[in-house]
């Protein structure tokens, strides 16, 4: 059994001007620190400058891919925190994707969407196919916020706050649950995508 705690990276996935996802983001760390069995990494897409043009296959990585390579390895689970541009996700998550493959193999990823009507949602359903096709395990549990600027208050804590948190509480207690058996079985039978 491995008692050390399960290291949780949370992504902000939009890099727009003016964007609210910190504020998301900045709520479900917190939720996630009350945790326990989990350390919490934030990782912000709009710090990472990496390139939206990909290397030939076998060349090495540039420099700040190699930079974010080490923080992804080292996770055992990920929250990703995107809005929904055009029914879908930000560019800059694709791009931190593709410049990675054996850093998601094999670990489960959860959603936090924010957005108007739909709250984000189409955005996760386009995410769990791209997550599967690098053997990443999505979690069922979302936390959405649909008119995501007028559910948080000037404190920046969700309006229904008891609300949001045992929603958050559900994704995060499936997501240890899952990047817990996953660490059991990468240690015992390291994954093959092969």
């Amino acid at each position: 059994m491995n008692d050390r705690p399960l290291r949780l990276v949370v992504i902000i996935g939009s890099t727009r001007e003016g964007r609210f996802a910190p504020t998301v983001a900045r709520w479900i760390t917190g939720e996630a620190r009350q945790h326990a069995d989990l350390d919490v990494d934030v990782l912000d897409l709009a710090d990472t400058a990496l390139p939206d043009r990909l290397t030939g296959f076998g060349q090495p990585p540039p420099p700040e891919v190699a930079a974010v390579a080490p923080r992804l390895a080292a996770a055992d689970a990920f929250v990703v925190v995107t809005p929904e541009y055009n029914h879908s996700y930000p560019a800059p998550l694709k791009t931190l994707i593709d410049w990675h493959l054996a850093e998601w193999q094999a670990k489960p990823v959860g959603f936090v969407s924010y957005g108007g009507m739909s709250g984000g949602l189409r955005a996760v359903e386009h995410l769990r196919a791209v997550f599967a096709e690098v053997h990443a395990t999505t979690v069922r549990e979302t936390v959405s916020f649909h008119g995501a600027w007028a559910r948080f208050g000037e404190d920046a804590r969700p309006l229904d706050e008891l609300e949001c948190s045992a929603a958050a509480k559900t994704m995060l207690d499936q997501l240890a649950w899952w990047a817990d058996a996953l660490r059991t079985a990468r240690t015992r039978r390291p994954y093959n995508a092969g």
